[in-house]
């Protein structure tokens, strides 16, 4: 609540007459921002089951408001939706300047230690937590997460709508098509692909008056036009002209050859399922295409830097320039080629119009989640959109997004590339911890997707379990490291004892977390979450100092080595020429201003997979650099790190079925 004036004024009388200013300035203007509307929000009740049934057991039996009135309580108007049936609808960008003025709510960040193959339920947390702050303790809250790649979905790893009594709803939309962003990015990035082939097939086969004849052919009356992505190509080249036929000979073999170096092709293809005979094609074996053959593959849409665009765009305009600026190659003159120069700039972001709208969904008690934006946490950036989460702040109290994947990836990336982007600073990181996974990076046994776990993780080793403690230590120095206060979350399972939580909440403690608690969401929805969100609430309460690791001046290998250093605690980095070479290239087009993502694995501080707990004593090798300037990063692609998953021998696609009686999906998880 606003101070009353006569408090203000006697607060004022005190200070420097600037002083005195700039005060009254602050407060007027904080009585002047609208505060959040108050919604008549209904929790919906769960009712809870033991044993605990199946996810989608759970999610189906599920209590679904209609998406109007999870609008209506968020403070969402109708007309600011686009309804994809009852219980889902994007929200319009126009919302953004209507909320301009409203001060924004509590930034949250959920992140982990480096988990098992398993997961350690970070996603549950997350929606665990926001069902906690809304449902148990009247905030108003949204949660703001990705949306699933249909790779892991109907590969090994399954859904991500959280489990148990913590999930979005329908689980069965959120975790297949939902509305269609993924599909959008396939056919706009699959389009620049094309388009790249073509352009230089058509080069080869044609001369310079030839190809600028064809890009801008007379009409009927004889007349030729530029289009609208034309006339940005002509203004980076420095040729003021909008009229074809002014331009010089010189100036149209300019404007129309891009002439080019076919070694240095970046862009790929894309498809969302994890297969791995695509990962290298030989493409161009039709008898049209004779003697234009050539190598390329695919990596999996959420690798797509068109996905990364859309995660941390802040507009259309912003998402409209950088798909123009995203690089596929370098002219034999070693100029970069970028999507405007395709002319394909314009038609991308056609595709996109209605992806970039974040997509609003619910948990299962009811509370408002937005749903935007799937970039890959171990290849690409791992955050949902930065649309979403501005959209969210002005809304809510509180909103509670995540960062795949350990906080040595998502973390990490969520800090230095999504938080400059968004100029958004999170008041609080919540570190999810697992028994089994500080087991095994203790020196447990190995644990496999779809094996039962050894007797080690399901009994009481408090020995095994005080080894590995050494990962979570370094994961909160990390997070520390930033200036964000630190609060662990214990996501406790049925056979942890009380020793072993105890012993990993001491340690949190000492390791410098504000605080440690257990937490029951997946069996308890917001009820085993309450004690997590009421220590989430007090950080929040606490001062921040947050600075980012790097600055960006900073040369990319100074970069890397900073990441590779400081996070992973790696004693240096080794490059293969390869890499020395797009480092020498990106540093002469000028991309060295960028913030760097890595592309590691997300089971180990180091680049083996093999190696837990908290290493020390080795090397990061780099193996290529990929820029994806329209999104405004380097990501160093690290050790065998692929961007494209295979299928293990026995997939979820096994289990997913549709029940022929009821018309239900049966078998996500």
């Amino acid at each position: 609540m606003a101070p009353k004036a006569k408090s203000v004024k006697k607060t004022v009388k005190a200070k420097p007459k600037a002083a005195a200013k700039k005060l009254v300035r602050k407060v007027v203007a904080k009585k002047a921002a609208p505060a959040k509307v108050k919604s008549s929000f209904k929790p919906t009740k769960l009712k809870l089951l033991r044993p605990v049934p199946s996810d989608i057991a759970i999610a189906q039996a599920g209590k679904l408001k209609t998406i109007l009135q999870v609008a209506e309580e968020l403070g969402i108007r109708e007309n600011e939706l686009e309804l994809y049936g009852p219980y889902k609808a994007k929200i319009k960008l126009e919302i953004l300047e209507r909320l301009k003025n409203r001060p924004n709510g509590i930034y949250v960040d959920v992140t982990a230690i480096t988990p098992t193959p398993l997961g350690e339920g970070k996603t549950t947390t997350t929606v665990g937590l926001s069902q906690a702050l809304g449902a148990h303790l009247g905030k108003k809250v949204v949660t703001a997460i990705r949306q699933p790649s249909q790779g892991p979905t109907f590969g090994i790893k399954g859904g991500a709508a959280g489990g148990g009594y913590s999930q979005i709803i329908p689980m069965e939309d959120f975790n297949l098509h939902l509305t269609g962003d993924i599909h959008a990015i396939t056919a706009a990035h699959n389009l620049v692909a094309a388009g790249l082939d073509a352009r230089v097939m058509h080069e080869k086969q044609q001369d310079d008056e030839k190809l600028f004849n064809a890009l801008c052919p007379k009409d009927k009356k004889g007349n030729r036009k530029f289009s609208p992505t034309m006339l940005r190509r002509l203004k980076k080249l420095g040729i003021n002209k909008t009229n074809p036929e002014d331009l010089t000979p010189e100036e149209r073999s300019r404007f129309a050859r891009l002439d080019i170096d076919e070694s240095t092709i970046t862009w790929r293809r894309v498809i969302d399922i994890n297969d791995r005979f695509l990962r290298e094609v030989k493409v161009g074996m039709g008898k049209d295409e004779a003697g234009f053959e050539h190598m390329s593959g695919y990596d999996i849409t959420v690798a797509s830097e068109i996905m990364a665009v859309l995660a941390l765009t802040t507009g259309i305009e912003d998402m409209r320039e950088r798909f123009g600026k995203m690089v596929v190659a370098t002219s034999k003159n070693g100029e970069a080629v970028t999507v405007e120069d395709l002319g394909i700039a314009g038609a991308v972001t056609v595709l996109m119009k209605d992806a970039i709208k974040p997509n609003l969904m619910q948990t299962l008690e009811g509370t408002p989640a937005t749903v935007h934006a799937g970039p890959f946490a171990n290849i690409a950036h791992g955050q949902s959109s930065i649309i979403a989460d501005k959209i969210a702040l002005k809304l809510a109290d509180y909103v509670v997004t995540e960062s795949g994947f350990g906080a040595d990836i998502g973390m990490e990336k969520f800090f230095n590339i999504k938080c400059r982007y968004s100029g958004l600073i999170p008041q609080v990181v919540v570190m999810v911890a697992t028994v089994r996974a500080l087991k095994m990076h203790g020196g447990g046994p190995k644990v496999v997707a779809g094996k039962p776990l050894a007797p080690e993780y399901t009994d009481e080793n408090l020995a095994l379990l005080q080894a590995g403690l050494v990962n979570l230590e370094r994961h909160i120095q990390n997070a520390l490291k930033f200036g964000v206060n630190v609060v662990v979350a214990v996501n406790s399972f049925a056979t942890d004892t009380k020793a072993e939580v105890e012993m990993i909440r001491e340690a949190a403690f000492k390791f410098g977390a504000m605080d440690a608690v257990v937490s029951t969401h997946w069996a308890d929805g917001g009820a085993g979450a309450k004690k997590l969100a009421e220590a989430v609430v007090k950080a929040a309460e606490k001062k921040t100092n947050f600075e980012f690791l790097y600055p960006l001046e900073m040369p990319i290998k100074e970069k890397i080595e900073k990441i590779a250093k400081e996070i992973y605690r790696a004693d240096g980095v080794d490059y293969t020429p390869e890499a020395e070479e797009q480092i020498a290239r990106y540093t002469r087009l000028g991309f060295d201003k960028l913030p760097i993502c890595m592309a590691k694995t997300h089971l180990s501080f180091t680049t083996d997979a093999t190696r837990k707990g908290a290493p020390s004593g080795f090397r990061i090798s780099v193996r290529e650099i990929r820029a994806s300037a329209g999104a405004g990063f380097l990501y160093p692609i690290l050790g065998d790190m692929r961007t494209m998953p295979g299928l293990p021998t026995r997939p979820a696609f096994y289990d997913v079925d549709l029940d022929m009686k009821t018309g239900k999906v049966v078998g996500l998880f």
